[in-house]
């Protein structure tokens, strides 16, 4: 898949090293050892793994960016930044600069052009959904990602309506085929009842 080319597996493996370095431990009762890992190097591993099932040919940029979607971002808590929408848009911001700066800085030392790394970094700021497919299959990687492992959680903590619209303005992010992508997901058994019926009404709105 990697044309033999070892700058990827190199700029993964330094992905992997910085995201190690998070201090927030999960537990994932996928991984064979059953221990805690760290929270964004799991979540790197997440992408990765569902950015195979979407697209085992996907572009080496969104193969980079999907690992390195949230490279280093322990380093900016949301407790950063100011509660609500205005706090909260201002975090993403700043953590879309620090995962293209941190991406870039690797992917110069493993050998990458600056046509790929810019690639990248446009990726990782969420530039060019409308028009880089490229972008859209990385957003709907990640938003697939987000239903399966994080949404049952992020729902918990939040009422209903206010759930709904973000679920809502995520789903217009989407293409197609994550749409049906995203069907498929909550129909399968063992899909929690309440985020199922959470996204059946957001996809109603």
């Amino acid at each position: 898949m990697h044309g033999g080319d070892d700058r990827f597996s190199r700029a993964i493996a330094r992905f992997d090293a910085l995201n190690a370095e998070d201090p927030t431990a999960v537990v994932d009762p996928a991984r064979p050892d059953g221990g805690p890992v760290p929270a964004a190097l799991l979540y790197g591993e997440r992408m990765t793994v569902a950015l195979v099932r979407y697209s085992r040919d996907a572009p080496e940029v969104v193969r980079l960016a999907a690992r390195a979607q949230h490279l280093g971002r322990f380093r900016i808590p949301r407790t950063d930044y100011a509660p609500g929408r205005a706090g909260y848009l201002r975090w993403r911001t700043a953590l879309g600069k620090l995962h293209a700066r941190l991406a870039r800085g690797i992917l110069a030392e493993v050998g990458y052009n600056d046509a790929t790394i810019a690639h990248v970094e446009a990726l990782l700021r969420k530039r060019g959904l409308r028009t880089d497919p490229a972008a859209q299959m990385l957003e709907d990687v990640a938003c697939l990602v987000f239903l399966e492992h994080y949404f049952d959680e992020f729902a918990a903590g939040q009422d209903d309506d206010k759930t709904i619209g973000i679920l809502a303005k995520t789903w217009e992010k989407m293409s197609a085929r994550a749409h049906r992508e995203a069907r498929t997901l909550i129909g399968r058994p063992g899909y929690p009842l309440r985020a199922r019926a959470l996204v059946e009404a957001a996809v109603e709105r």
